[in-house]
């Protein structure tokens, strides 16, 4: 038993993949090693990548497989003996093709139930570790998640496929080298180090001393999450140093530790005139274009200084690095700067007949015909909200001029935002220009909402305008296919509703989106489709909020007419679920509702007190009137908890009446009249919440 470690030395790998296929790699070796019965239930395994390479590293690997018992079905006895239970031809095959070298004395005779079948019971013969390990590799190699395969030649003109050239195969058993190959080489123990650091090849000594031996003599960090760390913390340090905050992304910081073998980082700057360029601009520039850190002050404006993560230590101290960092930022932001003063000089209401020609999607039309429908939809939204609808419209219509703009061509992610700063010089209201930046919002899951009702206007207009368009041309999410971000527009609408505490009722803005994509030729109406795709959204949205799964069925089975009524009502339901009464008030529940259903005959709507005979059914009745009266008018406040408590004086009066009282009687009236007290019953116990949906 030893280590192992295998090592795929390449040229640079995708910065954005490289996490994803060194954790895939390391994982697929692991489970295919572990299937084959090379490893231990203690074995752990180590997962390595760096711009050149992906590797895994794995504790306690057996040389040898373990023999194995095995029982192996040959064919029936009729076919494999004779009448003199000599071996037939058919027998004698099967031996040879499954290598089993046994006589006529060793098999077994099973019946199947149908007939005599041949067994043979044996030892399947342990394989050493490096046939297992070939195929380890080869499989793991072509599974993958590679973004983009390269086709490459050997030497010898054999084209291979992986997702950069390959240039040494390391593979170590303990200090053994393993015979097995990959991409047309054969597996040593030599890999590249560090490409400026270093100069001839390592030669590893063991599978145990690959990582230290990599970075202390290759000048080559090979673990992913140590690299990261290391550099974070360089970064940290010298932004404290300019007693600045660094601007870190997480996927910022995940593509630039896999670009670098060995961080070092280094101070540069930028002219200072640069500052009036909106600050989205700036950084999204350095961030994109160079992949810098950008720093604002402890007032938190950007300053004209970056960090750059290189990976040399610079016998200079770096004043090359910094100097020529400086002078490609500048052309960098040039471009920004000139973007920004270019798209100044025309109005951003000039912009909008140039929409016409966006095209949008082919069956929906262009953005100024969206732009048209998300304006009506947007003002008559502010409307219901009592906020201005002459500011909602004036911002939906604005909304996707800065499409139209250099800056926005440039940088697609500062749509909406460049929007804002435009409208502000060109003297729009405060209002209308933050409407334009956040109707974008949520930009992503648990992104932030907008904060003014006209902000809220036209951010719901352009995502209902979105859903109710594609939902009447039948371009609905398929599977995991959502090419429209249909669930997340969906997402951003319930957690508007919900977050923000709206009153809007989610069928009327249906409604309002339908009527309006209505006048698009060859649109349908879709808003039952619609509002199960909503539905099924807050289903998930609430599950993965900590709601169980029972509770939110109970809360949306009613259909509350304001969704921001559903936290209220799921507390509700949490609290009756702890009282001793609940279970068997969810359970004449759903009694009380089967017997409705299948009563079909008019249920009077009230209950006439005379026609009560049973003293069961006069003590629910006179216990309901009771729950009724201490629950009048709390409704309308809103008092979910209050309102399902008070019904747990309802238990004994209920579990009495259905164990003395029947319903279905011969006597008209009378069965009529316990329907309506059902029916009553009914009504009253589930005002906020389908209690039948709690009953296990």
């Amino acid at each position: 038993m030893n280590s192992l470690l295998i090592e795929i030395q390449t040229e640079e790998l995708p910065p954005k993949a490289l996490k994803k296929l060194s954790d895939a790699f390391a994982k697929e070796v692991f489970e295919q090693l572990k299937k084959a019965d090379f490893l231990l239930p203690d074995s752990k395994m180590k997962a390595f990548g760096a711009p050149r390479r992906i590797a895994v590293y794995i504790t306690d690997v057996l040389a040898t497989s373990p023999d194995k018992p095995f029982s192996q079905r040959l064919v029936p006895t009729k076919v494999g003996l004779d009448a003199e239970g000599r071996p037939t031809q058919a027998l004698t095959k099967k031996l040879q093709a499954l290598g089993i070298e046994a006589d006529v004395s060793e098999l077994k005779v099973v019946n199947d139930g149908k007939q005599d079948q041949l067994y043979y019971e044996g030892l399947k013969k342990g394989v050493d570790l490096e046939s297992a390990l070939q195929t380890a590799l080869d499989y793991a190699v072509t599974h993958l998640p590679i973004p983009k395969v390269m086709s490459y030649q050997l030497a010898n003109g054999e084209t291979v496929e992986f997702v950069r050239p390959v240039k040494h195969l390391l593979a170590l058993y303990g200090d053994k080298v393993l015979n097995v190959s990959l991409f047309g080489l054969k597996a040593g123990n030599k890999t590249a180090g560090h490409r400026f650091h270093t100069k001839d090849l390592l030669t590893i000594k063991s599978s145990d001393t690959y990582e230290e031996q990599l970075e202390n003599e290759g000048k080559v960090i090979a673990d992913f999450a140590k690299r990261s760390a290391k550099m974070v913390e360089a970064l940290k340090e010298n932004a404290k140093e300019l007693d600045s905050e660094i601007i870190m992304p997480e996927d910022l910081v995940e593509e630039v530790a896999s670009l670098t073998e060995w961080p070092v980082v280094y101070v540069s700057t930028f002219d200072e005139d640069f500052l009036k360029v909106p600050e989205e601009c700036l950084i999204l520039t350095m961030q994109q274009n160079q992949k810098y850190f950008a720093l604002r002050d402890k007032n938190g404006k950007l300053i004209n200084k970056f960090l750059v993560v290189s990976q040399i230590n610079a016998k200079d101290g770096g004043d090359a690095i910094r100097s020529g960092n400086a002078r490609v930022v500048r052309a960098r932001l040039a471009d920004a700067k000139f973007f920004f003063e270019q798209d100044q000089l025309e109005r951003l209401d000039s912009r909008v007949p140039g929409l016409a020609n966006v095209v949008y999607h082919n069956k929906l039309g262009n953005q100024l015909e969206r732009s048209e429908r998300i304006q009506n939809i947007a003002s008559e939204i502010a409307t219901k909200l009592g906020a201005n609808a002459d500011f909602a419209k004036r911002a939906a219509k604005l909304a996707k001029a800065d499409l139209r703009t250099l800056m926005v061509g440039e940088f697609p992610e500062l749509q909406g935002i460049m929007g804002e700063y435009y409208a502000l010089h060109d003297g729009e209201d405060p209002i209308v220009a933050v409407s334009i930046k956040e109707h974008y919002y949520p930009r992503y899951a648990g992104g932030e909402l907008p904060g003014s009702p006209e902000s809220l206007s036209v951010a719901l207009a352009d995502k209902l305008d979105t859903l109710a368009g594609l939902f009447g041309i039948g371009q609905m999410p398929t599977g995991d296919k959502d090419p429209f971000a249909l669930r997340r527009h969906a997402l951003g609408v319930l957690r508007m509703l919900i977050e923000k505490d709206l009153p809007l009722s989610l069928d009327d803005l249906i409604s309002i989106a339908i009527n309006e994509e209505l006048k698009v030729s060859g649109v349908k109406d879709a808003s039952k489709e619609l509002k199960d795709f909503f539905y099924d959204r807050l289903r998930v949205m609430l599950k993965e909020n900590g709601a169980q799964a029972l509770d939110v069925e109970a809360a949306l089975a009613v259909e509350p007419k304001f969704l921001r009524e559903i936290p209220a009502r799921l507390k509700a339901i949490q609290a009756f679920a702890k009282l001793d009464e609940a279970q068997s008030l969810s359970a004449a529940n759903k009694r009380i509702e089967n017997i409705l259903k299948k009563s079909k005959e008019e249920i009077p709507a009230e209950v006439n007190e005379s026609l009560l005979e049973a003293d069961e059914e006069k003590a629910l009745y006179k216990a309901l009137k009771e729950v009724k009266q201490a629950v009048a008018g709390k409704f309308e406040q809103g008092l979910y908890e209050d309102i399902l408590l008070a019904l747990a004086p309802l238990k004994a009066p209920v579990d009495a009446f259905f164990d003395k009282v029947m319903v279905n009687v011969d006597n008209e009236q009378v069965r009529r009249n316990r329907l309506a007290l059902l029916n009553e019953l009914h009504n009253a116990m589930n005002q906020v919440a389908k209690l039948s949906c709690l009953a296990s």
